[in-house]
C-alpha cells in the first residue's frame, strides 16, 4: 500500500524542507518506553521503514511520525525511528476508504495540516474546530452516545497522495478527517468512528503536545 508515494522527488524535497522548519528543535519530549514490550504488526513495520526512508532521504530523519493501523486499531508514534508511544484508537465503523461521503477512514500518507484546542480542558466540545464552551459527558463504558462530538484536541489531516487521499472526490482535508478526542471512550479500540481517528481524551492531549504541524501520518491496514 505504501510502496508508491504518488508524489515526485521534487515535491518530496519541497514538502520536507517545510517539515524541517516545523520540527527544528524537537527534543525527546515523548516518554521513553521499552521497545521490547510492544510487538509491531507487519503492516506497521513496513510503513515505519518507508516513512523513515522518505524522511532520511530528505534530511529529516529525526522528525517524529505517526502510523495508524486500522487492522489493530492502534496509533504508533515514532521519533528518530524509535517507537515512543502507542495508543488504542477507533477508526471508521464502516471500514477504510477515501470516497467523499463514505464515512470511511482514508488509507495512505498524510500530514498534520493544522492543530486546534491547545490549552482547552479535557472534554471541551468543538464545532467547526471552535470550542463551544461546553464539556462532554465522557462515557468510559462501551456505550454509544447520541452524536459524534469532537472533543479536547484536533489534528486535521491533509492527504499527500493525489487520487488516493488528495484531490477531487477523495480529499482527506476536504472530508474533515481528524485525529481527535471523543466522549465515547468506552468504545476506543474498535471501529466506531464516522471516518476520523478517535482517541482517549487524555491520550490525545499527550499526542497533541508531542507532534508539530507537518508531522507525517501514514494510515495502513
Amino acid at each position: 500500500m505504501c510502496s508508491n508515494w504518488f508524489f515526485s522527488r521534487a515535491l518530496q524535497q519541497v514538502f520536507l524542507a517545510g517539515l524541517l522548519l516545523f520540527t527544528a528543535g524537537f527534543g525527546a519530549r515523548a516518554q521513553a518506553m521499552n521497545p521490547s514490550t510492544t510487538v509491531l504488526p507487519t503492516s506497521v513495520v513496513t510503513a515505519q521503514k518507508q516513512v523513515h526512508s522518505l524522511l532520511m532521504n530528505s534530511g529529516a530523519g529525526d522528525a517524529p511520525f505517526i502510523i495508524v493501523d486500522a487492522s489493530d486499531q492502534r496509533l504508533y508514534l515514532f521519533e528518530r525511528n524509535q517507537l515512543k508511544l502507542n495508543f488504542p484508537v477507533s477508526t471508521s465503523a464502516v471500514g477504510v476508504g477515501s470516497a467523499e461521503g463514505s464515512n470511511r477512514t482514508p488509507l495512505g500518507l498524510h500530514r498534520i495540516a493544522e492543530k486546534f484546542g491547545d490549552g482547552e480542558p479535557i472534554g471541551m466540545i468543538f464545532k467547526a474546530r471552535r470550542p463551544t464552551g461546553q464539556l462532554a459527558d465522557i462515557q468510559t463504558k462501551p456505550i454509544k452516545g447520541d452524536g459524534d462530538d469532537v472533543t479536547t484536541r484536533i489534528m486535521w489531516l491533509q492527504g499527500l497522495q493525489p487520487g488516493i487521499n488528495e484531490g477531487k472526490g477523495v480529499d482527506s482535508h476536504a472530508r474533515y478527517i481528524y485525529i481527535h478526542g471523543t466522549p465515547e471512550e468506552g468504545l476506543i479500540g474498535r471501529p466506531e468512528s464516522h471516518g476520523c481517528i478517535r482517541m482517549n481524551n487524555t491520550q490525545v492531549i499527550e499526542l497533541f503536545n508531542q507532534v508539530p504541524v507537518g508531522t507525517l501520518v501514514d494510515i495502513v491496514k
